[in-house]
Order: C-alpha cells, then sequence, then structure tokens
C-alpha cells in the first residue's frame, strides 16, 4: 500500500535573521496528519526539517526532566551531574530526537520535494495584496526560539 500526500499547508515565517522560514502539516490519504514540518534555511539552500523534540533527561534529585545541556535542574535548583550525551553518525551532539521521519530515502525526498514546491508557491502567493495566511493548528510562539 502506497500513501499519498493528499493535502500540505504551509504557514509562512518571516523573521529577519531567522532561518526559520516556514511551518507546515501534511495529511496524507485523508486521514493521517504530521503537523510542526519546518521549512528552514541552511548553508546550501531551504530543506524540510521533519517535527522533532528537545533530548532531556532527569534530575537524580528530583526526577525532574531536564535540556540535556541544563547544568542546574529547572525544578529543585541542584547542580547536574554530568551526562552522557549522544553523539550521531558524525559524531555531533544529539539535542533533537525526531518524533516523525520517513524511513526511505525515496519516501524523504518525495516528501522534501512536494513541501518545497508548496512553499515556494505559498511565497509567490503571499506577494498579492489580499494573501491571506494558510490555517495551520500550531502554536507558532513555542517554536520561535528553537531555530
Amino acid at each position: 500500500m502506497v500513501m499519498e500526500i493528499t493535502e500540505i499547508r504551509v504557514r509562512l515565517f518571516n523573521r529577519s535573521g531567522n532561518r526559520l522560514k516556514a511551518f507546515c502539516s501534511i495529511t496524507f490519504d485523508n486521514a493521517f496528519v504530521i503537523r510542526d514540518i519546518k521549512v528552514i534555511e541552511g548553508s546550501r539552500g531551504v530543506f524540510v526539517a521533519m517535527p522533532s523534540r528537545k533530548m532531556t533527561d532527569h534530575c537524580v534529585r528530583c526526577g525532574n526532566k531536564n535540556s540535556v545541556l541544563s547544568k542546574f535542574c529547572s525544578e529543585c535548583g541542584g547542580k547536574l551531574e554530568y551526562r552522557r550525551i549522544d553523539k550521531d553518525a558524525n559524531g555531533r551532539t544529539r539535542l533533537y530526537a525526531d518524533i516523525a521521519h520517513p524511513i526511505t530515502t525515496q519516501c524523504r525526498d518525495m516528501i522534501q520535494q512536494k513541501v518545497l514546491q508548496k512553499y515556494q508557491e505559498e511565497l509567490e502567493l503571499s506577494k498579492q495584496p489580499c494573501y491571506k495566511p494558510s490555517e495551520i493548528e500550531e502554536h507558532l510562539s513555542e517554536h520561535q526560539g528553537n531555530i
């Protein structure tokens, strides 16, 4: 069974100096949606980043979750012990973990191509005087500092 993308919604995120260019949601077969897909400006052009969450671990004193880069617990204020932080295949520290992502290169390429095409269309529409942004059920203020 092959799933098809039946809808893509793009919400432009225009802040000067910000690498984040848009939030997107994609719907497969009018039945399954993935939100919080990002269009990001990289050193080689725009690319699609799948939804992710910050990596966390627990304080040994109170059990509160903290970012892996935190030096002090946000709940009890205690100094956090040195923790091992996962590294990716290139030896870089993993600060985020994907929530949803394509398994095959073919699927990733298809999603990226279609999302970037829709992003370019939305950019062109945004130049029109009567432009109205797409409706996406997302909380943009939560993401403003993540990129």
